[in-house]
């Protein structure tokens, strides 16, 4: 299933180092290579690795414990803000990233897009359990006559943090959102990822409180900054609309969930070559909505998928992701261009190909392909739940979950085989992550 090309059946693919040097029928394969070992999985499918392009790896130790307050996202914030920052210590952020890490092998990510206020620590445990990825160091600060001391403290982060890339590693900044950073600081960030050619992504158009807190300045987010002394006067458009007047839209952000972004904002996005993670799951369990999947993918949108953190999805299960965002997309009624609906294909590439495009990995990833880098994932497709298979992305896309990887590679590097991540101790993390809760039961 190379995605940039018609499916292969009785495919094979050929890796040599950290590279796919030949795909295409098997036999074809075999010949090519007569001296090459071997490897038969049977009824399975052979698929680019999936791109988580928004998640939050260092909140998994948070799966399941926000859901006593799932009905009030500021409320749901606060919680968790208190809990990372007062109750886990760096250690425990690398562990929780680092099992989030895990569980995203098992379900055959190979490549993440992630967000985080301690990138350094989430950086370290993608090195150390060998999962590709963009680390975005998020940046707070809704106070404007803070703006110039809030981007000083972003650039002395993104420095260290860009000392320590790796090839699989990279480095990108996260404004967080439009009710916790000013508009100075928005455009000073924005500048700043401009110069130094870093991939930068925003959480926009997320709930109906950012809606309201943007068209007519009311809302929780607005009594979060009265109450800390803040003026704000609300710019009375759309959040997209709000940050092309900072010029923000220029740095071709990618931006997280535009659940509610209308035709003229999908035109703006477009026009500045942007692109969106599509998270409908998350989405969907804190009430914030459904974004137009359809209607970005009509306008020839970029759009990948991400889980959002745990906190709020409970896994970060793409296939699963798809499944949601195609069915979700179909019960609404939304139609593409041609007048059909939303399709295994279409979620699947979202899965692939356009999440790593989103994060600027397009080049490298997200495709099989001679020559791209050799990220993939085997999927079985021998289940009771599977079977009969007619169409293999159907069978992905519809029948399918992170469950059925049989194999997860990263750059020619196996790190998930036979139901075990190899490259590190699951069972100490495992052990870890249950210190982590007990502190987290205390808040």
């Amino acid at each position: 299933m190379p995605v940039s090309s018609p499916a292969v059946e009785g495919g094979a693919l050929a890796v040599e180092g950290t590279r796919i040097v030949g795909m295409g029928a098997r036999d074809e394969l075999l010949a090519r290579f007569p001296e090459a070992t071997q490897e038969e999985f049977g009824e399975a499918a052979i698929m680019p690795g999936l791109v988580n392009c928004h998640s939050h790896l260092e909140l998994t130790a948070m799966r399941g414990y926000l859901e006593d307050v799932e009905d009030f996202f500021l409320a749901w914030l606060r919680k968790l803000t208190v809990a990372r920052n007062e109750r886990m210590t760096a250690d425990d952020l690398r562990v929780s990233a680092a099992w989030g890490a895990v569980e995203a092998l098992r379900a055959g990510v190979t490549c993440v897009g992630d967000a985080g206020d301690s990138s350094a620590t989430t950086a370290e445990a993608l090195r150390e359990v060998g999962l590709r990825g963009v680390v975005f160091q998020e940046a707070f600060g809704p106070d404007p006559s803070a703006a110039a001391e809030q981007a000083a403290k972003l650039k002395g982060k993104v420095s260290r943090l860009r000392s320590a890339e790796t090839g699989l590693v990279g480095v990108g900044l996260s404004p967080h959102a439009p009710y916790t950073v000013s508009g100075p600081l928005f455009e000073l960030l924005a500048e700043y990822a401009q110069a130094e050619k870093l991939p930068m992504m925003i959480h926009a158009a997320e709930s109906p409180a950012e809606r309201l807190f943007m068209l007519e300045g009311d809302g929780p987010f607005a009594e979060m900054l009265r109450w800390r002394g803040i003026e704000w006067r609300a710019p009375k458009v759309s959040t997209i609309q709000y940050l092309k007047s900072l010029d923000v839209l220029a740095a071709r952000p990618l931006l997280a969930h535009c659940v509610h972004a209308d035709d003229a904002d999908i035109g703006e996005i477009l026009d500045a070559g942007a692109s969106v993670a599509h998270c409908p799951k998350s989405n969907a369990k804190l009430g914030h909505g459904r974004a137009p999947l359809a209607a970005m993918l009509r306008a020839g949108l970029c759009v990948g998928l991400g889980s959002d953190s745990v906190a709020a999805n409970n896994n970060c299960d793409l296939l699963e992701e798809a499944r949601f965002a195609a069915l979700a997309s179909r019960a609404a009624g939304d139609r593409l261009k041609d007048g059909r609906m939303v399709s295994a294909e279409d979620v699947l590439r979202a899965a692939t190909l356009g999440g790593a495009r989103a994060l600027g990995l397009g080049q490298r990833v997200g495709a099989l392909a001679e020559g791209l880098e050799a990220d993939f994932a085997v999927v079985g497709l021998g289940g009771a739940h599977q079977r009969p298979v007619y169409e293999p992305a159907s069978a992905l896309a519809f029948s399918s979950s992170g469950c059925d990887v049989l194999l997860t590679v990263v750059a020619g590097r196996e790190l998930f085989r036979d139901g075990r991540v190899t490259s590190v101790d699951e069972d100490r993390l495992r052990a870890r992550m249950s210190e982590i809760r007990g502190k987290l039961a205390e808040v």
